[in-house]
């Protein structure tokens, strides 16, 4: 039996599992291991679960891959972003929740900041929204004065998942976060690569109680587990590493919970008007890799309810009802809460098989897009599909028709955990990618003719409401 040669061990703090894994010098995973986040408790907005479980299922999942190839190896953290908590500095526990990034109590921030939501974005990269960081600390602050105190004093500390785990795990040496976590907080200066002043005085936080940004790779810190961090960023940065080159025409299209189009920009004169900015890394040498998102929102509910594993893309494009499907309001680069799920006319006459492939024709339409917007900077020659909604073929080959660009879909199941691996590496220019190219077989000139109309019906649509009082 030939041993295989480990490289780095990848953890991936997810919000509904944390997964550990050994990537071998060929780049491919081995060995994960995985165990269910702790439950997160919903109530009126708020989201939150116990932070002390997540880092002992975090050390649980870790502590088993150790097991199976030993100390001393480089590790590569991936984390979900926006996701903090407060804790105690002298005993290290917990002193809130792990307060999700789907929390939205930073909803009433968020409303009196509209004024500044330019400069926000013009700062950061990313829009005025109670998913980040900033909305919910400063929510929290006003509702907890005493908090700011003792946490300026030193007595309570504050940070992402990632910042509270490198802490605890360096028996509190090191209070840092890295440029990509940082990015999506709503308080780092994305030129500068430094927390905002200006930003933090206008959420009402004081910059001294922030952790330290460091760069994604090359970080050298020596855990007490025996392994070396050498790499740490969020989840969806280190997904994109995974999956497409960063020197090449490719763009990634993750269909899921909800969707997002990314492909790395490929000057800084490239940036899209409503588009997100992503610092996806910054590596050890100090050059910000930036990449162009576009965002669908909620995706996946506007389907659950329908058949769409059953629809067909001969079946698109069929009629002339045009369709939104994104019930928490259409993301970047519109921006719209006031449109969720919208129907250019009434359906009650529809069967659900034909609901399901609006809603289908929506998504597609939506990428497409995305995609279109992308490629009027440069060239896209080939996209990369991923995600659970990926795997309907309703939704390949209606992407397919509708676009001039090679269309594959991605087999691997653990995009972030290998990015974070590779990065820790240092393999990031190598990923190694299981595809299945979508081949045009019947051609479907309906979709595409539909896709051109629901263009100017959406246009006129955005126009018009942009109108209404």
């Amino acid at each position: 039996m030939v041993r295989r040669i480990i490289s780095a061990i990848a953890l991936d703090l997810g919000t509904t599992s944390i997964k550990a894994a050994l990537l071998d010098q060929n780049g491919r995973l081995n060995n994960i291991i995985a165990r269910a986040s702790p439950e997160i408790k919903a109530d009126n907005g708020c989201y939150e679960s116990d932070a002390l479980h997540y880092a002992e299922t975090a050390e649980q999942v870790l502590a088993k891959c150790q097991t199976l190839a030993g100390k001393n190896l480089p590790l590569g953290l991936c984390s979900q972003r926006s996701s903090f908590l407060v804790w105690e500095k002298v005993s290290g526990q917990p002193f809130t929740p792990l307060i999700s990034w789907q929390d939205n109590r930073g909803i009433a921030c968020c409303e009196t900041m509209r004024a500044s939501e330019n400069m926000i974005h013009n700062a950061t990269g990313l829009r005025l929204t109670p998913y980040y960081f900033a909305p919910k600390l400063s929510v929290l602050l006003q509702l907890n004065p005493e908090w700011r105190d003792r946490l300026i004093n030193g007595e309570l500390m504050v940070g992402t998942l990632d910042s509270f785990l490198i802490w605890r795990w360096t028996s509190g040496q090191f209070h840092v976060t890295d440029a990509s976590m940082a990015a999506r907080t709503l308080l780092m200066d994305l030129k500068k690569l430094e927390w905002s002043s200006g930003l933090c005085q206008r959420f009402g936080i004081p910059l001294s109680i922030l952790p330290q940004i460091k760069p994604s790779a090359g970080l050298g810190l020596h855990l007490n587990n025996g392994l070396v961090l050498q790499a740490s960023l969020g989840d969806q940065s280190a997904a994109l590493i995974a999956s497409i080159l960063e020197d090449q025409a490719e763009a990634l299209v993750n269909l899921g919970t909800g969707g997002f189009a990314m492909r790395y920009q490929a000057t800084e004169e490239s940036t899209l008007d409503g588009y997100l900015r992503t610092l996806v890394y910054l590596d050890n040498i100090g050059y910000s890799h930036i990449a162009n998102e576009g965002t669908l929102n909620s995706i996946s509910a506007a389907l659950a309810s329908y058949p769409v594993d059953q629809c067909r893309v001969e079946e698109l494009g069929e009629n002339d009802i045009f369709c939104l499907a994104e019930p928490s309001g259409i993301g970047a680069p519109y921006f719209r809460n006031d449109l969720g799920i919208y129907f250019s006319q009434l359906i009650d006459h529809l069967t659900n098989n034909q609901v399901a492939a609006l809603l289908l024709e929506a998504i597609i339409f939506r990428v497409a897009r995305i995609l279109e917007d992308f490629h009027s900077v440069s060239p896209v020659k080939h996209v990369f599909l991923s995600g659970g909604l990926s795997a309907l073929s309703g939704l390949q080959h209606g992407i397919a028709q509708c676009v001039p660009y090679e269309v594959s879909c991605l087999q691997q199941k653990e995009a972030s955990l290998q990015g974070a691996a590779m990065l820790a590496a240092g393999l990031k220019s190598k990923p190694q990618r299981e595809v299945k190219e979508i081949a045009l077989v019947n051609r479907n000139s309906a979709l595409h003719e539909k896709y051109q109309r629901w263009k100017n019906w959406l246009d006129t649509l955005l126009e018009h409401r942009s109108d209404c009082p």
